[in-house]
């Protein structure tokens, strides 16, 4: 497979290039290392180079270190999308008439992305390379609505709906992965969440082929759920089935359930730096697979004010795994902003200070799972740190 023929003819002759795809028998192992790779490297340095090399010239020059760590988040999304967008694309094809076939959906998955890579390698000229990207995904549906009925033998009347839910889907997993790269300073890597949906897991994380194996596992195991839940013809029954293979693929295969409310609350302290707590909510909500649990208390006495926020991750926790393992360590500072991201043995500390306005925040993680943060007008960041600190940092830690 000749990449460069490949993806013109992907953007150019779109339809008959579908055909020819259709009746490959690519495996999924191929086309990633011979297709995906390359595109989706290609594209990431290109964004690279525009942020650390050419940033200067449209608003500030950003560290090598976060623009690295950027770059390895963007490629490493790139390609757990890919695994990501064919498992619900095949997961869904019997839904709408279709035939389930891995590597048909996982070929739909890497080519419909095509558009995205390729235009967007004028992010090495930034503000022009984020437009092109923009439209890059758009071009991007308009080859899932050409390929997936080609390749998954969907009836073209319910190509367009399929498409929907498809993309919809990808929107949502996108929406969480990019606030847990915001978390870390990686927004501006998150081009396949930003522009494209950007469906993920941490399943390209797992290093070992035990990881590998027990991952696979689940998956199946969410799979047969999946096919019960459709030979039922139970609609809710497999609208929960497809949520909690979501959940699986999303969490890669680790399944975390949150800790209960009632687990959090005794983390939150009466008092933090020398403030009363004014407020206090919980929270513990999502989708089957996909459940997260929230904490969240204020505290002021005049102009001064904090807000305490501990989160446990849970479903989301692979997404914390590839978070942390791209969060190369490093430090930006200007006349404005400073903004610190560091490993503290097995914790991530991310800091950042407004200069202007006298506003902090501090952000600890702990375990790839939970986060305790604080931020605050009219307290330093010294006092956040130590504030955070003082939490039961290691109680958190030791919570299952």
């Amino acid at each position: 497979m000749n990449v460069i023929n490949r993806a013109k003819n992907m953007i150019l002759t779109p339809k008959t290039e579908w055909d020819v795809v259709a009746a490959e028998n690519t495996p999924p192992a191929q086309v990633t290392t011979g297709y995906v790779v390359p595109l989706a490297g290609a594209y990431a340095i290109a964004g690279f180079l525009g942020l650390a090399l050419l940033g200067s010239l449209f608003g500030g020059l950003a560290g090598i270190g976060i623009a690295f760590g950027i770059a390895v988040y963007t490629f490493v999304m790139a390609i757990v999308a890919v695994f990501v967008l064919g498992f619900i694309i095949d997961a869904l094809a019997p839904t709408f008439g279709g035939t389930k076939d891995f590597n048909q959906a996982f070929k739909a998955a890497a080519y419909s992305h095509t558009a995205l890579w390729v235009f967007g390698l004028l992010t090495i000229i930034p503000l022009l390379g984020h437009l092109a990207a923009f439209i890059g995904a758009l071009y991007g549906i308009f080859l899932l609505y050409l390929g997936l009925p080609r390749l998954m033998r969907v009836p073209q009347e319910k190509s367009v709906p399929y498409v929907v839910v498809i993309i919809i889907c990808a929107i949502v997993i996108g929406v969480v992965v990019s606030i847990v790269g915001n978390l870390f300073g990686l927004s501006a890597g998150m081009g396949v969440g930003r522009h494209f949906g950007g469906a993920a897991s941490s399943v390209v994380v797992a290093s070992n082929n035990a990881k590998l194996d027990a991952f696979a596992k689940k998956m199946e195991e969410a799979n047969r759920k999946m096919e019960a839940a459709q030979k039922s013809g139970d609609a809710g029954a497999q609208a929960e089935a497809a949520m909690a293979a979501l959940g699986t693929a999303m969490s890669g295969g680790k399944g975390v359930d949150p800790v209960s409310i009632d687990q959090l609350k005794p983390f939150v302290p009466e008092q933090l730096a020398g403030l009363p707590r004014t407020d206090l909510q919980t929270e513990r909500s999502g989708v089957k697979g996909l459940m997260s649990a929230k904490a969240e208390a204020k505290y002021g006495s005049g102009d001064r004010h904090v807000r305490l926020e501990i989160v446990d991750t849970g479903g989301a926790a692979g997404l914390m795994s590839v978070a942390m393992w791209a969060g190369v360590q490093g430090e930006r500072e200007d006349s404005h902003h400073r903004e610190v991201t560091r490993k503290e043995g097995s914790r991530l500390v991310h800091e950042e200070q407004d200069k202007q306005n006298g506003s902090s925040k501090y952000l600890v993680v702990l375990n790839e799972r939970f986060m305790v943060s604080a931020d605050g007008r009219g307290v330093d960041l010294a006092t956040l740190r130590s504030a955070v600190n003082g939490v039961n940092l290691a109680g958190l830690e030791a919570l299952k």
